[in-house]
């Protein structure tokens, strides 16, 4: 089965873990504190927080604004995290409908910002592919709301020379095994906020207030290092291999490929095809041993009974969207083979 994700680790990470054992020390180390300097400069931020999970570096960056009993708009479509943090954090959603690129429409965005009045806004970086952060920014000026990255799937990926996470007031990104970035588990909080930052430390280093033990380990950490060493140049393979798709499989209107929103630089960290015959397709590439899947199939309104504007393009696309392998280490003869097999599929449904 040639697998839609696949986290490789080298002699580099070997090593990496073998200076961890021997130093005995295995949390608040060296490693935790290289990667988080690291990170903060391959950024251009001022702080990062390492942190247990994705979901909770989302968490805290809403504890650390302040959302209980306050509205929190997140798009339609993400995976569940999204909106579970909100809600674990006393916020109340708001979810509003997707654009062509699968990111936060930021017309219906103004519409419900004048309805609900939210205290933040979180646009999800959905596949590697940033939102329209410039626009969004804007109207963060123009009606006064936080905004939150969810930079979950989009280490690397940049918008007019802005990487993720520098946007907003503050961001949350994903170091799970299937990221750009993979420690197994793990998550950062980053902002440039020093006021931020110190309501995050607290959330972190058992403040002045009950929290919770939500670090990294050091073996985490050795891993995530070695890992950003390599991530441009991993992308700029995850982007090659986007490119062979999309000029390889223009075979009729109805197999739709992610387009690369102008001024931003999608990093692809999946490959998400729009089709009618979605499942069909799946199913065949599956019988070829291709691993295809949905991303997602659900909508976060419907997942968690969340109030909503109108989704009419989100609610297609969740009857349509479907990922392929694109992950760096695919070999040219992989990605010929998915070429075409998927090109025979489509031809037949």
């Amino acid at each position: 089965m040639i697998r839609i994700i696949e986290p490789r680790f080298s002699e580099e990470e070997k090593e990496a873990i073998l200076r961890v054992l021997e130093s005995q020390q295995i949390t608040r180390g060296e490693f935790t504190k290289r990667f988080q300097e690291e990170f903060a400069h391959y950024l251009g931020v001022e702080y990062v927080f390492t942190v247990c999970s994705g979901t909770v570096a989302l968490f805290i960056a809403l504890k650390a604004i302040g959302v209980e009993g306050q509205r929190v708009v997140v798009p339609a479509l993400s995976f569940m995290a999204t909106i579970d943090a909100v809600y674990l954090a006393g916020g109340i959603p708001v979810v509003v409908d997707v654009d062509d690129y699968y990111t936060m429409d930021v017309q219906q965005l103004e519409d419900a910002v004048k309805k609900y009045r939210p205290k933040v806004v979180i646009p999800v970086h959905l596949y590697g592919q940033m939102a329209d952060m410039e626009s969004i920014m804007f109207l963060s000026e123009k009606y006064g709301f936080y905004v939150l990255e969810d930079a979950a799937q989009a280490h690397g990926a940049s918008f007019k020379g802005k990487k993720a996470g520098a946007w907003g007031h503050i961001a949350a990104f994903s170091f799970y095994a299937s990221k750009n970035v993979p420690m197994g588990e793990g998550g950062a909080v980053v902002t440039n906020d020093s006021n931020l930052a110190r309501e995050v430390r607290k959330w972190i280093d058992f403040g002045d207030h009950p929290a919770f033990n939500v670090r990294i380990t050091e073996f985490q950490a050795a891993i995530g290092t070695v890992q950003l060493k390599h991530l441009d140049e991993r992308n700029r393979r995850r982007r090659e291999i986007a490119r062979k798709y999309a000029s390889a499989l223009d075979i009729n209107g109805h197999l739709i490929h992610p387009s690369e929103r102008e001024g931003a630089y999608h990093v692809f960290h999946l490959y998400t095809l729009r089709h009618p015959m979605r499942d069909k397709i799946i199913e065949v590439l599956k019988e070829r041993e291709i691993d295809a899947r949905v991303y997602y199939p659900y909508l976060l309104s419907e997942l968690r009974k969340a109030e909503h504007l109108p989704l009419p393009r989100a609610e297609r696309f969740k009857r349509e969207l479907f990922s392929i392998p694109v992950h760096p280490y695919l070999t040219d003869r992989e990605v010929d083979y998915i070429v075409e097999s998927l090109a025979s599929v489509v031809a037949c449904v």
